[in-house]
């Protein structure tokens, strides 16, 4: 949600009024955060829909929100599409299953509809050769099963494409060939200067840790998937090494992971810590596994010393938080897979120290940038040995105000296309 979120106060500076369909608070039974609200303009047309209850869903084992909301949410939009005047549908969500309706309203209404592609629904990432099993048991294989029998079918209709990443858009038209004939763009999700300001009115968070004795500490907000303890294991093996080094040194250096789950407080586990218990230094990291509100993520961003960025394993991952973490300001370790999305964002943008490897080659050359870092973080970073941060570009390109007219220009062509026989 946090692309329409953020693009709500600009869509009609373009020449776009736009209607949010989405589900009601009292059928979503994720972590809410209702400081966000604010950041909602109070003109702004919000319909909600009904779901079907967890207590419900889950005799059935089906939690998945998307599929719990299916009927209501179609249901509403034909309701809307009937009653009123509209040019577009948009999806920008993670709910796959929802990209169906695109098709049908297509169908029955004529309108148009374009899908933001925020992460790929038919994926071979866990039949890779080296890579972990899959989470979910039965649950991935019948997610498979649908993105293989419903992806073609969602995106064959479409009028228009945009993705976080090219790679993403790349992989569609291997997979389809006339994918290439529709209107897309690579726009990433940036982020809102109006989410700093409001982040930086928050009292501190009381979930960030003192600072004793001149340590420095290393933060990640946001979700540890399975995709990243790679790099993680980079990172501590450095750490490992470090310590045996410059003992005295490594003791000042403190690491923060929070926020590593989706979950309600209380419900977590973690995960990264037992990765820091393998390589024995699970003295210097701790953890909270459970979901933290956005502006309260970007406060203790903002506090820290140093923000650590760890890459997926899968090289088309795309993180907002890249965006975030620029506008917070403080230094970044990047940890990335060579030619990876990440790694050349990274370096187009200026703003991190960027240390990439390869899962199969050895790790000393990754370990010796790791803690070449450590150093400069220890020294207070001196002047010229951090990059020069590329603001004019960032500003140009990655803003909210400016990622909304991306948008806009592309569901322009989208509506010309699907006009044309």
């Amino acid at each position: 949600m946090q692309r329409v979120r953020m693009s709500l106060p600009y869509y009609r500076e373009y020449g776009w009024d736009p209607v949010v369909l989405t589900v009601g608070d009292a059928w979503q039974q994720t972590v809410k955060e209702p400081n966000l609200l604010s950041t909602v303009p109070a003109d702004a047309r919000i319909e909600h829909t009904r779901a079907l209850s967890l207590r419900l869903s889950r005799l059935v084992g089906v939690g998945n929100l998307g599929i719990r909301a299916l009927p209501w949410t179609l249901w509403r939009g034909c309701a809307l599409l009937r009653r009123e005047k509209f040019d577009l549908v948009f999806f920008s969500n993670t709910q796959f299953i929802t990209f169906l309706l695109g098709r049908l309203w297509r169908f029955w209404f004529g309108v148009p509809y374009v899908i933001d592609v925020q992460d790929p629904w038919r994926t071979d990432y866990y039949e890779r050769r080296g890579s972990r099993r899959p989470p979910g048991g039965w649950k991935y294989g019948f997610a498979r099963l649908s993105a293989w029998a419903f992806e073609g079918w969602s995106f064959a209709r479409t009028a228009g494409v945009m993705s976080v990443s090219p790679a993403y858009l790349v992989e569609l038209a291997g997979r389809y060939p006339s994918f290439a004939e529709k209107p897309q763009a690579v726009i990433r999700f940036g982020a809102s200067a109006d989410d700093l300001v409001r982040a930086r009115a928050l009292p501190p968070s009381t979930l960030g840790q003192p600072r004793v004795n001149s340590e420095v500490h290393f933060l990640y907000t946001g979700a540890s998937g399975p995709v990243m303890p790679h790099a993680i294991s980079v990172l501590f093996a450095a750490l490992r090494s470090y310590r045996a080094l410059k003992p005295n040194l490594a003791a000042r250096l403190k690491f923060h992971f929070i926020g590593t789950s989706y979950v309600a407080s209380g419900r977590g586990k973690p995960s990264v810590v037992p990765l820091a218990m393998e390589f024995g230094v699970a003295d210097q990291v701790d953890e909270i596994p459970h979901r933290i509100g956005f502006l309260d993520s970007l406060r203790l961003q903002m506090d820290a010393d140093v923000l650590l960025l760890p890459g997926s394993s899968d090289p088309a991952y795309s993180p907002s938080k890249v965006y975030l973490y620029y506008l917070a300001g403080p230094p970044i370790l990047g940890l990335v897979f060579k030619d990876s999305v990440m790694e050349h964002l990274l370096l187009e943008l200026s703003c991190a120290t960027v240390v990439s490897f390869q899962e199969w080659e050895k790790k000393d050359d990754a370990q010796a940038g790791i803690q070449a870092f450590f150093d400069l973080a220890l020294a207070g970073f001196p002047p010229g040995s951090l990059p020069v941060r590329n603001d004019s570009y960032f500003n140009a390109h990655y803003l909210a105000r400016e990622l909304t007219g991306e948008q806009c220009r592309l569901f322009e062509r989208a509506i010309a296309w699907d006009r044309t026989p």
